[in-house]
């Protein structure tokens, strides 16, 4: 999962689940508002006539049972408190139907004082033929009215506190008032004799208690003004009065057979309790009042609050999701830019530093990375990637300046020792010339210098692979047909590669040897990894882009996947661990360096006879058009060997192949073997111009006999082998004097080159 992506997430996640929060609890507020206005509408359309209600049942219920229990009550009066009841059960029954509460308890509750109101005139005329008992009457009002105070129990659900309390105070206040109103009915059923059961005589002990303990209890939840009012009702003088008549029944009765004599303060009770029942019922029904406007208020509140939380909710969604767009957009523009820094870096920067620091040039601090300090997290990331390129490059620059110096260290080694080498080519062409008679001993001479050819071909790999150059003492260009002789030469096993020059073209004398050792590399490798028996066949032509020569041999056959390993040997520059685990098989490298350096390509193939052909491109850059001048006249004798200088390091072969022109393959000799020119001929045969002959007779001292003149390719032992002139006495003008000369000649010519030698190494 992208960068991106987390973020994203990251950012969704928590504004959704606000946004989720926000929606429950608007929705929350919401469901409690509608159901405080549902509340509101019941009280006021269901409870405040079920008050009414309640008092005119209380009111009938104290008038009934006086009537019953033989008081002298006015008819009027008795059908006034009916009319009454029968007005307020009219209201209560017209109000809206119970399944519009919310409660499912008040509904129950109403319903069931409704059919308990049905059986209201069943009971009246029971009372009025006075069938039963006074107590069931009194009971049923009783029972009715206990109905209609749990009604209002059930009617708050909201979960608010406050209206809460307030509703609980409320039902406190209705059920002291209808303990006090139970009292008076019960005092109601006295009569005119003043007697109570004892059941109602306990009945009323027990009302005198709750009342007391309700009015208490009440008093301390109401708010300051309504305890005020309520405490203005308990010290008024008809509270007094209701106190100490019910002080006085409680300690001043008198127990008979037939129940409970009350005193006769008993007739007082009547009038103090129509003045405080009366207060009562204001304040409780302001009580009801208040707290129905106290419900709407409340409704108000949260339908307003929900319109604050819905417009805060989404003030903050937006500043929520501006700081996370901000934020994410922050974050990855950061590490956008780092990812750009680091792959720059990573993929075009180190890899220049680490290039130029692997062929040896100086990288200054200003082309790396620099930690800036940064203290966040990204910026720390990135100075911690600006070390680690740092410590790279560091580690780089030292390999650089250790293989740098290794270089330098192998090519001294190379270049001593090829000019050893060199001095023993030197030496072993003076035996050569000076025993060359003995045919065998020429053969085996042949076969020294050939291997001494390959192990300077060795040394000058070795000085190739360590970053040296092969210095060439071409003058002049080349014939392609000379360059392949040349290359030839130098495998040890050259009489088995047919050459096949078709175009007269000339190679340019900067790139004769390099070019010459590329080939011997590639011809090498066609005669070790063929038969014994099979040609190794070397061809030019000229293509498109340049030269083309193809090798191809008879080798065995090479897998696809091998041969694309082998290529890329010849495209990359090996470290020198590949090195190591490949040093016995550094031809390949060897083709590959020196083929970067002449521009060309080198490319192995599966060839038609199912062996290996190198194709080698060289560009036309490093080609000329062919002299069409003769070959340079031959020498009529050769000089004295002298010690060749340190430059000329690559001395011309040629391979036993005849070409069909007899100027450019002359006669072998009698052992087969190829003949190395000298120096002197290899420059004589770079210069267009004709030297005249010696004369006959030796150089360094006139008039003495003619020795054989030397001819490459051919063979001096049949010539040696004629009678020789008989040598003068004393003709040999050489004095001592002329002798040491030459000599200190000799050795000023040898130091020169080895200063010389010394200077191109440093």
């Amino acid at each position: 999962m992208r960068l991106r992506t987390l973020l994203v997430w990251l950012a969704v996640v928590p504004t959704v689940a606000m946004g989720v929060q926000v929606l429950i609890s608007s929705d929350r507020s919401v469901q409690e508002a509608r159901h405080l206005r549902k509340d509101v509408v019941a009280g006021r359309q269901t409870g405040v006539p079920l008050y009414r209600l309640m008092t005119t049942l209380q009111a009938e219920r104290a008038i009934t049972a006086a009537w019953w229990s033989g008081m002298p009550v006015p008819g009027s009066d008795l059908r006034e408190r009916r009319t009454d009841t029968d007005r307020a059960v009219a209201v209560f029954l017209k109000s809206p139907d119970p399944d519009q509460l919310h409660s499912d308890r008040a509904k129950d509750r109403l319903r069931d004082v409704e059919r308990r109101l049905a059986d209201l005139g069943a009971q009246r005329e029971r009372a009025d033929a006075r069938h039963g008992s006074p107590d069931e009457s009194v009971d049923y009002y009783t029972d009715v009215i206990s109905g209609t105070i749990r009604c209002y129990g059930d009617f708050n659900h909201v979960d608010d506190g406050g209206l809460r309390q307030e509703a609980t105070s409320l039902v406190a206040l209705f059920s002291a008032a209808e303990v006090v109103a139970r009292e008076n009915a019960i005092l109601a059923l006295s009569g005119p004799s003043g007697k109570l059961t004892s059941a109602r005589f306990g009945e009323f002990v027990e009302a005198v208690g709750a009342s007391d303990y309700l009015y208490d209890t009440v008093t301390l939840d109401l708010p300051l003004d309504d305890q005020d009012a309520l405490q203005r009702i308990l010290t008024s003088n008809a509270w007094q009065t209701k106190s100490r008549i019910e002080n006085v029944i409680v300690s001043e009765h008198r127990d008979v057979s037939s129940g409970v004599v009350l005193p006769s303060d008993v007739s007082d009770w009547r009038a103090a309790y129509s003045t405080f029942s009366a207060q009562l019922n204001t304040l409780d029904e302001s009580e009801l009042k208040e707290l129905l406007a106290h419900s709407d208020d409340r409704a108000a509140e949260l339908e307003n609050q929900v319109v604050l939380l819905v417009a805060a909710s989404g003030a903050a969604l937006l500043l929520v999701v501006a700081v996370v767009v901000f934020t994410t957009r922050s974050v990855l523009r950061r590490l956008r830019s780092l990812h750009d820094r680091t792959v720059a870096i990573a993929e075009e920067t180190l890899p220049d530093v680490v290039d130029r620091l692997q062929r040896g040039e100086t990288v200054g601090t200003d082309a790396l990375p620099r930690p800036r300090g940064e203290q966040d997290e990204v910026g720390r990331v990135s100075d911690a990637f600006a070390r680690v390129v740092a410590v790279s490059v560091e580690g780089h620059r030292k390999l650089a300046d250790e293989r740098q110096g290794f270089s330098v260290f192998a090519s001294g080694i190379a270049a001593r020792t090829g000019n050893l080498v060199s001095r023993q080519l030197a030496l072993t062409e003076h035996i050569q010339d000076t025993f060359g008679q003995d045919e065998a001993l020429l053969a085996e001479l042949m076969s020294s210098d050939q291997l001494t050819v390959g192990m300077r071909r060795q040394i000058e790999n070795l000085l190739i692979l360590a970053g040296g150059e092969i210095s060439d003492p071409h003058m002049e260009p080349m014939r392609i047909a000379d360059l392949l002789r040349e290359a030839a030469a130098e495998v040890e096993d050259f009489r088995r590669i047919d050459r096949h020059a078709m175009d007269e073209t000339s190679v340019e004398a900067g790139v004769i040897s390099q070019l010459s050792h590329l080939l011997a590399e590639l011809l090498d490798n066609a005669t070790r990894f063929s038969p014994p028996a099979a040609r190794v066949a070397i061809r030019s032509e000229l293509v498109g882009d340049g030269l083309c020569i193809e090798i191809e041999d008879r080798g065995p056959r090479v897998t696809a996947e091998k041969y694309e390993e082998m290529n890329g040997r010849l495209h990359s520059a090996p470290p020198y661990s590949v090195l190591a685990r490949n040093a016995q098989r550094l031809g390949l490298f060897v083709v590959g360096n020196l083929a970067d350096q002449l521009g060309a390509t080198v490319t192995l193939r599966r060839s038609a006879f199912g062996g290996t052909s190198a194709v080698v491109i060289v560009p036309g850059e490093h080609l000329v058009p062919a002299q069409e001048s003769t070959a340079a006249p031959r020498p009529a004798k050769e000089p004295s060997p002298v010690p060749q200088p340190a430059e000329e390091r690559r001395p011309k072969l040629v391979a036993r192949q005849p070409t069909g022109d007899p100027a450019d393959d002359p006669a072998p000799d009698a052992s087969g073997l190829p003949r190395r020119p000298r120096k002197e001929q290899v420059r004589q045969a770079a210069n267009t111009a004709p030297e005249t002959p010696p004369p006959s007779g030796s150089g360094d001292a006139p008039g003495r006999p003619a020795l054989p003149e030397r001819v490459p390719q051919t063979h001096m032992t049949q010539r040696l082998r004629e009678p020789r002139t008989a040598e003068p006495v004393g003709q040999d003008a050489a004095t001592p004097e002329e002798v040491a000369d030459a000599w200190a000649d000799y050795e000023d010519s040898t130091r020169q080159a080895e200063l010389e030698l010394r200077q191109d190494q440093s």
